[in-house]
């Protein structure tokens, strides 16, 4: 039984406010749910990860760059559930609290999933920035044996090691991410020049294996907040453990993609999902 509101819209079954873990002290934190109308089986979902330094954003109020294009009624459109998934901001707590909350919104959906028609064995996780962080840490630490482990990845211009991420800087990027006031320091809760090892622990490349799931990377060349070198120094490490995965960079891209249409991306990031999550589903091919 989902104790959760519920309502249906023309193409989804929307689920609103499962709660999945609950933090002594803490709120109780929470999934949504919206499952396509037209599914005639249980749909392979997609959580969603939000960016936003792990300092800000909200699952409940995506950004309005991205809403522009909106991957979820794309996502919708083409046959997946979509999951909007909650974590700590890290002004609430430290890393790996932002990890934590996410895997527990993966493990209610291998768990529970069925009991809103979703296929509780196909899941993906998609992210961008902060939240293309924690969906590289999902796939890369997340296994069968907790429930935690997940089918595929798409990380958009995702931080993927915290401790190159100054030295492969932009030449126009302002910000240091050394600093003990850096998103990366306030990630882990100390000057992460100081405490390589928190770092190292917050990195997803820590945790390249040749177990990994399929993953898509796509980032700009451009971008002046997550040095394009993050992607390109993950998609090396899992090249050589022997993992899936693919590496697009975006030429005139910058962070959020600014500079580039974001159809084509969102259009990529679907096909990529569908063959590695849903090849004999029935699950449409993105159009």
């Amino acid at each position: 039984m989902i104790d959760a509101a519920s309502r249906s819209g023309t193409d989804r079954i929307e689920y609103r406010d499962i709660v999945v873990n609950e933090v002594p002290g803490f709120r109780p934190l929470t999934l949504d749910v919206a499952v396509p109308v037209a599914a005639l089986q249980p749909a392979p979902v997609l959580v969603w990860i939000h960016g936003g330094a792990w300092l800000f954003g909200s699952p409940k109020h995506p950004a309005d760059w991205l809403m522009e294009a909106d991957p979820f009624t794309a996502a919708i459109s083409a046959g997946f559930a979509v999951a909007s998934a909650q974590y700590r901001l890290s002004g609430e707590a430290h890393f790996p609290a932002q990890l934590d909350d996410v895997t527990a919104a993966v493990r209610w959906l291998r768990r529970h999933g069925d009991t809103v028609g979703v296929d509780r064995e196909g899941i993906g996780v998609w992210g961008e920035s902060a939240g293309g962080h924690l969906a590289a840490m999902v796939a890369l630490t997340g296994n069968d044996q907790d429930d935690s482990g997940v089918r595929a990845a798409v990380c958009w211009y995702a931080p993927s090691n915290l401790l190159t991420m100054q030295s492969q800087a932009h030449p126009s990027g302002t910000i240091d991410h050394d600093a003990a006031d850096s998103p990366e320091s306030l990630l882990i809760g100390a000057p992460l020049a100081e405490n390589p090892g928190l770092g190292r622990a917050a990195s997803p490349i820590t945790y390249v294996t040749d177990q990994a799931p399929p993953m898509l990377l796509i980032h700009g060349d451009q971008d002046l907040v997550v040095p394009v070198g993050q992607s390109e120094e993950l998609a090396a490490a899992l090249t050589a453990a022997g993992a899936e995965v693919e590496l697009s960079v975006v030429r005139g891209a910058d962070h959020c993609f600014a500079g580039v249409p974001l159809e084509p991306l969102i259009r990529d990031s679907l096909a990529f999902f569908t063959r590695v999550l849903a090849p004999d589903t029935g699950v449409l091919p993105p159009h």
